[in-house]
């Protein structure tokens, strides 16, 4: 049996960084969150969509991922667009930030899953896209997809 790969198991994705940035490098960082909301990640209720990553005072910080309130959480509940810490090595978030303070780099969330009980959430840098770039990715994807759908036909 092969070992199963650890992004395969994607609570949520963020489809648009790849659409929007070149993606770089990559690191993976644990998420602080509280009970209930861990319990509403295990169960899938996060989106990534919108949500960005700031670095400040050697800390890295998850802002507006959406956690949906556990549904038996009542008073425990949190408010599910909250600022969310994520647990890095100092020379990683001295990493990111030696990155971002470049002009036109940005730190993207990919997608959060779990590991060993514990969320995780895959960051990259991203070097934003312009209009022509944005283009030319769609373009591509229209092509791998044609070329897809002949070689369907063809067998």
């Amino acid at each position: 049996m092969a070992k199963k790969d650890k992004h395969d198991d994607a609570l949520a994705r963020n489809r648009r960084a790849s659409f929007n940035y070149f993606i770089g490098e990559t690191y993976e960082a644990g998420i602080q969150l509280t009970g209930t909301e861990i319990k509403s990640v295990r169960l899938g209720q996060i989106t990534i969509g919108d949500a960005y990553i700031t670095v400040r005072d050697q800390q890295a910080f998850l802002n507006n991922a959406n956690i949906s309130p556990y549904k038996q959480g009542n008073q425990f509940n949190v408010d599910p667009l909250r600022r969310r810490k994520l647990l890095l090595h100092k020379k990683e978030i001295l990493a990111l930030d030696r990155a971002v303070s470049k002009e036109g780099k940005t730190i993207v969330p990919l997608r959060v899953y779990i590991v060993k009980g514990f969320a995780k959430i895959l960051i990259a840098i991203g070097t934003g896209k312009k209009n022509y770039d944005k283009r030319q990715t769609i373009k591509e994807r229209d092509l791998k997809r044609e070329l897809c759908k002949n070689l369907k036909n063809f067998h």
